[in-house]
């Protein structure tokens, strides 16, 4: 697996976010922008195990990604940031995606990887990206494919 790429197809997919009417598009990146237009999803760290199968058959990545949302209101902005991080729904980050896992028979993220699976949700707390304060939360995904 190509890491950058898996990274950006991570984003793409979570681009499909429908976020309640007047509220601002999500913005996304497969990594960690110096800058913040909130809402934002991006791509972070990752661990990565190689061979889980012999011969480089099979590497298991988990990227920890976030989504940051503004805080010009606490409230509403930890009740957009609860949709985004509900199993389900329009505006739900698990559900848009793993819609990038593709049919029974097909490859994940267009090709990239085998599967993908959003695991659970960690971390969701006050950060401090680039000296501003954001409401936000982790989402754990992993993604297997081939090593070689």
């Amino acid at each position: 697996m190509q890491v950058s790429a898996v990274r950006e197809a991570l984003a793409a997919a979570a681009r499909a976010v429908v976020l309640p009417a007047g509220l601002p598009k999500l913005t996304c990146s497969g990594f960690v922008p110096d800058a913040v237009t909130a809402p934002h999803f991006f791509v972070a760290e990752y661990e990565q195990e190689f061979d889980k199968v012999m011969a480089r058959g099979l590497d298991e990545l988990t990227f920890t990604s976030r989504v940051l949302v503004g805080r010009a209101d606490d409230r509403s902005a930890q009740q957009i940031l609860d949709a985004m991080l509900s199993g389900s729904g329009t505006a739900s980050l698990k559900k848009a995606i793993e819609a990038a896992r593709g049919g029974p028979g097909q490859y994940a993220l267009g090709g990239l990887a085998h599967d993908l699976h959003v695991m659970r949700v960690q971390g969701y707390r006050w950060y401090e990206h680039a000296g501003a304060t954001y409401v936000g939360a982790e989402l754990m995904i992993k993604v297997i494919g081939e090593g070689s």
